[in-house]
């Protein structure tokens, strides 16, 4: 769709459409509607901004969630498994900051998140979270305590699951419509990947296989909810480029990890279940910049 410019002639005519709606109190002339628009559209402009997130940020979804969930198993983990968990925990933290930092420019925009605190605010939540969890991470690892751990856990829950709730509180349907279902997503995702990268460390504790089959099963239930999901604003997680990306995200995420752990195939479960979990992230990012060029879902939702 070619977007028009605007010039003298179409802002005078903007200008005579608001005398006539202050005059009638409505407008009898027609507007500009784009192609399948429900409505006249400003210019052809769509309704919604598409999201501008670049690489950085899903790589970051999906770095941060993997590191806050390693911190919530060093905590309740033997020795052994919460010294490692410690290390990818700090680790996660370390990358995570520059990533964020990339994606928004200039380090003194993420330092000016940092000058207020905003509860109410997904955004200034994260940004303080990331910020605690780093001081929280590393300290963790390098003077292996565990006071420092549990504050690394409290703060790892929140890395686990805000970036889940900070998409879905925006305006694009295919993310807003979602909201209830993102935060435990990203979850368990993340928890998905905490585990799995252990176990590719060679640690093949029980209780990493059982938090891990139940990710992948909870990761398979999502998938089918998102399959049976008819509404028009989450067509971009089930059609076109972004519905394939989503259905390869939730094939290595859910069934797959899944049915090689009942075969007891750990490791090529773990794989699996890592490479799902950053497909995941891409996936959704890109749903939305599809789900916001859509006017029709923008008033349905």
């Amino acid at each position: 769709m070619k977007t028009r410019v605007p010039d003298e002639t179409t802002e005078r005519r903007l200008d005579e459409l608001r005398e006539e709606a202050a005059l009638r109190g409505r407008v009898e002339g027609p507007g500009i509607r784009p192609p399948g628009a429900p409505f006249p559209t400003y210019y052809g402009l769509p309704l919604l901004k598409q999201p501008v997130w670049s690489w950085e940020v899903p790589l970051y979804f999906f770095i941060g969630g993997a590191a806050g969930a390693s911190s919530v198993i060093a905590v309740v983990a033997g020795s052994r498994v919460a010294r490692r968990a410690r290390i990818h925990a700090a680790i996660g933290a370390l990358l995570s900051a520059p990533l964020l930092i990339s994606d928004l420019g200039q380090p003194k925009r993420f330092l000016n998140m940092l000058r207020v605190f905003k509860p109410q605010s997904p955004m200034s939540v994260g940004a303080w979270t990331v910020t605690a969890f780093g001081g929280f991470a590393c300290g963790a690892a390098i003077f292996d305590s565990r006071i420092l751990g549990f504050g690394a856990a409290v703060t790892g829950l929140v890395m686990c699951t805000y970036t889940g709730v900070l998409v879905g509180v925006t305006s694009i349907p295919a993310w807003s419509t979602n909201a209830r279902l993102l935060p435990a997503h990203f979850g368990a995702s993340a928890l998905a990947s905490a585990t799995s990268l252990l176990e590719l460390r060679g640690h093949d504790d029980r209780a990493l296989n059982t938090l891990a089959m139940l990710a992948a099963a909870f990761e398979t239930a999502t998938g089918a909810m998102i399959e049976m999901d008819r509404r028009r604003a989450t067509e971009p997680l089930r059609h076109g480029a972004s519905g394939t990306t989503m259905r390869i995200a939730g094939f290595f995420s859910g069934p797959v990890p899944l049915i090689l752990r009942l075969l007891r195939k750990r490791k090529a479960a773990a794989a699996s279940a890592i490479l799902g979990s950053l497909i995941t992230r891409i996936a959704w990012v890109e749903a939305g910049r599809v789900s916001a060029r859509d006017p029709h879902a923008a008033m349905e939702s």
